[in-house]
């Protein structure tokens, strides 16, 4: 199946969803940027690949505003090349405007990632020709105060359905890209990967350090720490 189907398909059945009225808003980049994430998908999801580094899901200041896991725009728009018109929720939150590639703010989770990737790999080509980055769930929630809402403490209910579509998306995406690895960026990444992918015999699971501001590990070096996670595993990267 073509990556660009496997995307659509996967918006369609989460735009269906419904959540509990404390979620206020709802932003599906997948959606509203789905001409950056079809390049993104386009360009650098072509070919086998040896690992899938698989995040949760998009963060406000990164694939929110750019349509690319972990996007912040710096690294989106002049390392990836890519930068396209995007567009708006259908309710925007105040504190939380869409701004595309005019945002202002940097997301630290991508900044880290992509750096990490751009300090070993000098074009996104190389980094691109063994790996992959998906988010596991394509939806950025919050409530009033514009706060992140995760959607590991939705509901039950509400959970259940929304893992369901993002397991076949997710099925889908690793069946077309055939990694030897799929590396959980954070555990909540990991342990989806091992529920949804677990037919997948030969496919082994592992997980980095996620890179988010708000793990005091990360903010101790994280590449250090994601370089050592790797190795761990027998990766060379």
């Amino acid at each position: 199946m073509k990556l660009q189907q496997i995307s659509t398909e996967l918006t369609q059945r989460v735009n269906e969803l419904t959540f509990p009225k404390t979620i206020t808003h709802i932003y599906n980049p997948l959606d509203y940027a789905k001409k950056s994430s079809a390049i993104y998908l386009k360009r650098f999801a072509k070919g086998k690949k040896e690992a899938l580094f698989l995040g949760m899901n998009p963060g406000p200041f990164g694939m929110a505003q750019t349509g690319v896991p972990f996007g912040d725009v710096t690294m989106v728009r002049d390392w990836m090349g890519i930068e396209e018109k995007v567009g708006k929720p259908p309710v925007e939150h105040p504190k939380r405007p869409v701004d595309g590639f005019n945002c202002g703010r940097n997301e630290v989770s991508g900044t880290r990632l992509w750096g990490w990737a751009k300090e070993k790999c000098e074009t996104p080509e190389e980094f691109f020709g063994r790996f992959f980055v998906w988010n596991y769930c394509p939806l950025v929630f919050m409530t009033e105060t514009g706060a992140n809402f995760t959607p590991d403490k939705l509901p039950a209910k509400n959970k259940k359905a929304l893992f369901e579509a993002c397991d076949a998306a997710l099925d889908k995406l690793v069946t077309a890209i055939n990694p030897e690895w799929v590396i959980g960026v954070g555990k909540f990444a990991e342990d989806r990967a091992k529920e949804a992918l677990a037919e997948h015999g030969k496919l082994k699971i592992g997980r980095i350090l996620h890179p988010s501001p708000a793990s005091p590990a990360a903010n101790r070096g994280w590449a250090e720490a994601a370089d050592k996670n790797l190795a761990d595993l027998g990766i060379d990267f």
